[in-house]
């Protein structure tokens, strides 16, 4: 069996003080966030629906129709969207926000590429069973299943997820890789109302490109986008709220990284935050302001990245 620095990265214990910062600095992604905390709660630790039905629905219990409906679900999301949208990011960093929440340690793993395996007849399949076996271990180490406690969430990133689970209707699709998406499906399937306090995040540009049997299992698919107008705004105003800049800089900022000339889209999420504000920080120094002027030259010196063609990727 492969080892586990050969399947994942470096597992991380969360609350960490670099990804709390790295969750609060997505803002805009308030709705996303607002959803997300909820289904993971619920779908790492369905009892803590028991507090909810106690307020509002007395008469319902654990056990109850519409209860398991809910906890008999895959404890599979899907993060989907553009280059730079965010998903990525809060699929690493809003186990802090779970960790907080219910008071509880979270376990980020984080599964290589590698886990796909060089086209040998069966690797795929093994590494694969391999790297969910040894999640879903460590896994149940966080429930105590004699008092059905659960003390300890594990959340498993799968980066760029089309490379791992791509569509078995591709015509050009390999034996191997069709064997691979199998082995994907049935690990999936076990953890379906087991109990086990283990969430499976995918990531992907290519939501058209994933197999359909995947995206049905998912208990929830978010979509990122574009940042629009008010987005940007909370966005450039959060980064430069001790910059002293006028309202009507904010405003002509938010227009100028907004949809122009031949581009049907504006800047992503990534473009502000890691390409627009570094730059214009740094096209003032040593030795001048952050101005209009300088912010509006920098923008539009940059573009926004071009927008990822989901349907011609297939």
């Amino acid at each position: 069996m492969p080892d586990s620095t050969s399947l994942f990265h470096p597992v991380i214990t969360l609350p960490d003080d670099v990804r709390a910062e790295r969750y609060a600095r997505l803002v805009g992604l308030d709705a996303i966030k607002t959803r997300l905390r909820k289904e993971a709660a619920v779908l790492a630790d369905p009892s803590t629906l028991t507090t909810w039905a106690a307020k509002n629905h007395p008469k319902v219990k654990l056990d109850d129709h519409s209860i398991t409906l809910l906890s008999d679900r895959a404890p599979l999301l899907l993060f989907a969207g553009d280059v730079g949208s965010g998903k990525s990011a809060l699929a690493e960093s809003f186990g802090c926000d779970l960790a907080v929440r219910m008071g509880l340690e979270v376990e980020l793993w984080r599964l290589k590429l590698s886990t796909r395996g060089s086209g040998h007849v069966g690797e795929m399949t093994s590494l694969i069973s391999s790297a969910f076996e040894e999640v879903r271990s460590e896994a149940k180490l966080g429930r105590n299943y004699s008092t059905g406690k659960v003390t300890k969430i594990t959340i498993m990133v799968v980066d760029e997820a089309d490379a791992l689970a791509q569509s078995r209707e591709s015509t050009q699709m390999h034996h191997e890789d069709r064997a691979g998406v199998d082995a994907f499906l049935a690990e999936i399937d076990s953890l379906a109302g087991s109990g086990t306090p283990l969430l499976v995040v995918m990531c992907t540009n290519r939501l058209a490109a994933l197999d359909p049997a995947v995206k049905r299992r998912a208990a929830a698919i978010f979509e990122f986008g574009r940042p629009n107008d008010e987005q940007r705004r909370q966005v450039i105003t959060t980064a430069f709220k001790n910059y002293d800049l006028p309202a009507d800089t904010i405003d002509k900022l938010v227009i100028a990284t907004g949809a122009q000339g031949p581009h049907c889209y504006g800047f992503t999420y990534s473009d502000l935050t890691q390409r627009l504000v570094p730059s214009a920080i740094l096209a003032a120094y040593p030795d001048g302001a952050i101005t209009a002027d300088l912010l509006l030259t920098v923008a539009a010196e940059l573009g926004p990245t071009t927008a990822f063609d989901d349907q011609a990727s297939e």
